[in-house]
This record gives C-alpha cells, sequence and structure tokens, in this order.
C-alpha cells in the first residue's frame, strides 16, 4: 500500500511537472518581444528597403499600443550589406546574445537563404517582405518562416505573361547573377514559353553593376522582342537609364522590368520609366486605406511613398504581433502556426491567408507607368492595368516541394 501511495504521488509530480513546462514553454521569452529588421541600408536595395522597412516596422508597433500583453516591444536593425555570411552572423548574434524574437524585411534572397537556416535552427519566426525567391516556400521552407509580399513566381505571370500577350515573343534576360536573379528568369522562361514566346538567350551580370553597356550590347544583337531585367533597385535603374543612352527601346525593343519598385520610377524619371509594366503587391494609390498608411509613412520618411516591401513589413509585424498576443507565446514555430490559422485583412492585403509552406497569399497588382503627362505630380506614377488574384499569382501548393506542404 505504501509503495503504491508513493507511484501514485511521483506520477501526480511527474504530472505536475509536466504542467508547469508546458506553461513555461507558452510564454513571452525576457519579457519582451524584439524585432530585428535586417536589411540593406547602404547599397542598391537601400532605397525600396533599408530605413523605410524600419520605420514602417516602428509603425506597426506604435499602432498596435508599444506593448504585448503588458511586454515592451523592441524594434533593432542591421545592414545586411547584401552577403549572406553577414546576415546570417548578424541573425545569429540577434538571437543568442540579444534575444531577438523575430527577423523581418531581408531583401537579396541569397541573404534570405542563409538566415533561413538560422532562424529554423534556432526557433524564430522569420516573416520576410524583401527577397524573391520561391526556394524559401518550397525546398528550403520551415514552418518557422512566412513570405510575404511576391516572389519569383508572381512576378512572372504578372509581367512576363503580359508582356508576351502585347506581342514580346522572343525574349533575351539581363540577369542579375545570384538566387533571386536566377530564379527569375528560371519563372518568366518558363511563363514565355508557355505562352508560345521564345528564348533567345541570356546574359548573366554582377550584383550592384555600374556599367551595363557590354550586356545591353549583347541583347541588342540579339535582335530579341523583348530585354527582361532580372535584376532589382539600383541594378534595374542603372540598366534602363544606359539601354535609354542606347536608344534601345527607340530602336524597337522592349524592357521589361521583372521587378521594379515605385522608388525606382521616382529615381528614373516619367520622361524614362513610362510605358514600363511592372508587378506589384501594393500601391499606395489604390484605395483610401493605403493612401491614409503611405500618407503617415510619408510624414516620416520626407516625402517618399511606401514600396511594396516597406508596405510589407508593416503587414507582416502587425499580424505577428497579433499573433504573440493570442497565445501569449513568441516562440518561432508557435507565432507562425498561429498566424497560418488568422486570416489578414488590412490595407496591404483583403482576405489574406498564410499556407502550410509558408507562401501568405493575397492580390497582386499588373501596373504601367504613367505618360509624364498623365500624371498629376511626384508619386503619382501607376495606373493598375489588372488585379491578378491570389490564387493565380502564386505557384499553386499542389506543386510545391516543401515539406510541409499537404498535397
Amino acid at each position: 500500500m505504501r509503495l503504491h501511495r508513493l507511484a501514485l504521488a511521483s506520477s501526480a509530480l511527474v504530472a505536475f511537472g509536466t504542467v508547469l513546462a508546458g506553461a513555461a514553454q507558452a510564454e513571452i521569452s525576457d519579457d519582451a518581444v524584439k524585432i530585428g529588421v535586417l536589411n540593406d541600408r547602404s547599397g542598391l536595395y537601400a532605397d525600396l528597403s533599408g530605413e523605410g522597412s524600419v520605420v514602417a516596422a516602428r509603425m506597426a508597433v506604435e499602432d498596435f499600443g508599444g506593448t504585448v500583453n503588458g511586454k515592451a516591444i523592441e524594434v533593432l536593425s542591421a545592414d545586411h550589406q547584401n552577403k549572406p555570411d553577414v546576415g546570417s552572423n548578424i541573425a545569429r548574434q540577434w538571437i543568442d546574445q540579444d534575444g531577438v524574437d523575430v527577423i523581418v524585411d531581408v531583401p537579396t534572397s541569397s541573404v534570405a537563404l542563409a538566415v533561413q537556416q538560422v532562424t529554423s535552427e534556432k526557433d524564430t519566426a522569420f516573416l520576410d517582405s524583401g527577397a524573391a525567391t520561391t526556394a524559401l516556400t518550397n525546398d528550403q521552407c520551415a514552418p518557422t518562416f512566412v513570405h510575404w509580399t511576391y516572389d519569383t513566381y508572381a512576378l512572372s505571370v504578372g509581367t512576363g505573361k503580359a508582356v508576351v500577350d502585347e506581342g514580346g515573343k522572343s525574349w533575351f534576360f539581363l540577369t542579375a547573377d545570384y538566387a533571386f536573379g536566377h530564379q527569375l528568369e528560371k519563372d518568366t522562361a518558363a511563363v514565355v514559353e508557355a505562352n508560345g514566346g521564345t528564348v533567345v538567350g541570356s546574359v548573366n551580370h554582377p550584383l550592384s553593376s555600374s556599367d551595363f553597356s557590354s550586356f545591353l550590347l549583347q541583347a541588342q544583337a540579339s535582335g530579341a522582342d523583348v530585354i527582361g531585367l532580372a535584376n532589382a533597385g539600383g541594378d534595374t535603374t542603372n540598366a534602363i537609364k544606359q539601354a535609354n543612352s542606347f536608344g534601345i527601346v527607340q530602336g524597337g525593343q522592349k524592357l521589361a522590368a521583372l521587378l521594379g519598385f515605385i522608388t525606382d520610377v521616382d529615381a528614373l524619371g516619367l520622361d524614362v520609366a513610362q510605358g514600363l509594366t511592372l508587378t506589384t503587391g501594393f500601391y499606395w494609390d489604390r484605395n483610401e486605406d493605403t493612401r491614409k498608411f503611405a500618407d503617415r509613412f510619408a510624414e516620416k520618411m520626407n516625402g517618399q511613398k511606401p514600396t511594396m516591401v516597406q508596405a510589407g513589413v508593416y503587414s507582416a509585424v502587425m499580424h505577428y504581433l497579433k499573433a504573440v498576443e493570442e497565445i501569449d507565446d513568441d516562440g518561432g514555430k508557435a507565432a507562425v502556426d498561429q498566424m497560418k490559422k488568422m486570416p489578414i485583412n488590412d490595407f496591404f492585403a483583403e482576405d489574406g491567408t498564410i499556407r502550410e509552406d509558408g507562401r501568405m497569399v493575397h492580390d497582386m497588382y499588373l501596373v504601367q507607368v504613367k505618360k509624364p503627362g498623365d500624371s498629376a505630380g511626384k508619386w503619382d506614377y501607376y495606373e493598375i492595368v489588372k488585379t491578378i488574384p491570389g490564387s493565380e499569382a502564386f505557384l499553386p501548393i499542389e506543386k510545391s516541394s516543401c515539406s510541409l506542404a499537404k498535397k
């Protein structure tokens, strides 16, 4: 009988300990929620991401109320310099030494893939707004990751298909020589060929190029209808400026900026950028809610309107904070699991959902850059040509190679 009572007491203690352990796990760590905004602060992606993404994250924290269930919210930021080793080292230090609970933004696909390995290993949420490669939600997917704003598949089915439909049947690609550029070329080439077009050639250029003359001459000599720019940021604007000086468009070839941002159009000016077709996940002048956010953002950014990356950072951070509040837990998988259960309804996305593979599904927009005479003034740059439903914009879940995807 004594042994039986001891066994019961022992079982009760084990059960009580299990309950306590579970309760201890479900909590906000270090009595604070720390958000790390990791991006390019000084290079070719600084305008589309950079300080604007930090401002967007802070706006989300402020709008949320500054605390989660009585715990403070802090925002840190750092420059990954578009280098995977720098990005992964910052992520590891943030998590191990500074107690960062979620990393956001991270443009440059090679850096995002490196950070993905760290956050997956460390059970830290990673909400990417700036990178484009679909590898993040395919072979490299993780239960702690959400791809928020856009990807190379969405860009290809938007801009690529539209340009082919307009008669651009033969293509030559100028491709940034890293993960993003190669994936964007691959995805767009598949769309071009599926819609009856052909790819006649391509050339790779280094990241952050200043001289595109030799690459543009190869593209010009190819005789292709379309020169597809599988690059972004400063690389895109430099290529377009130099193509304009070479008279390439005037000679009958069309430029397709496969990833363009409103900051690129502003840098180019409407005289040069007019007529460009782009795919975007956000346009500041789409409705009253987007205008309200953009006006508040511009007040903090010397008049600059937000890019889709910066708007996506705000939306992702806000949704994350709502999830943490709901479960009182800032653990990576726990928070992302909760985020997947909650629909996204804000100025960025209506009825957005997060799939098992980490892809946030929402509408995308095919836009055309206005002619100078059609613009009401600075930042009035886009005409929305078409809304692309989220179900069409992103790779179908049944085609995902993510191990988390339910086929």
